[in-house]
């Protein structure tokens, strides 16, 4: 398992590959939560929430990973594989960051059907 402080640690090593011009309007940054946070929508206390982008009036516009999330889901992973996950979602989040000052919604519409895969999956195990 990994620490909140190593996690932090290789989430900054990852920030500096972004490109600069990514960061356009991210005036909150990239926050480390220490929480673990579920999806609303889960089953079986296993669809974590690994990261979010937020825009809000008072705080700006902020990427959120959730340290908690990444142990219950990767703490056992190497770190190679920690780290690259780390990597998949961040930058994930900054795309969602990049479609939302563009007004495009394709990200999110693609996480919306991994989401409908999910329930349609837990559906067929449970019938």
């Amino acid at each position: 398992m990994y620490t909140i402080d190593e996690t932090e640690m290789l989430l900054n090593e990852i920030a500096e590959e972004i490109p600069q011009e990514l960061y356009n309007e991210l005036n909150g940054g990239i926050v480390l939560k220490e929480e673990a946070k579920l999806h609303p929508q889960n089953k079986a206390k296993d669809l974590f929430i690994l990261g979010e982008y937020h825009r809000d009036s008072r705080l700006g516009n902020f990427i959120a990973i959730y340290y908690g999330s990444f142990v219950q889901t990767f703490g056992n992973a190497s770190l190679a594989e920690y780290k690259e996950q780390l990597r998949k979602v961040l930058k994930h989040e900054f795309l969602h960051h990049v479609e939302g000052l563009a007004g495009v919604q394709d990200l999110e519409i693609e996480d919306a059907v991994e989401i409908q895969n999910y329930l349609k999956l837990w559906d067929r195990k449970k019938g």
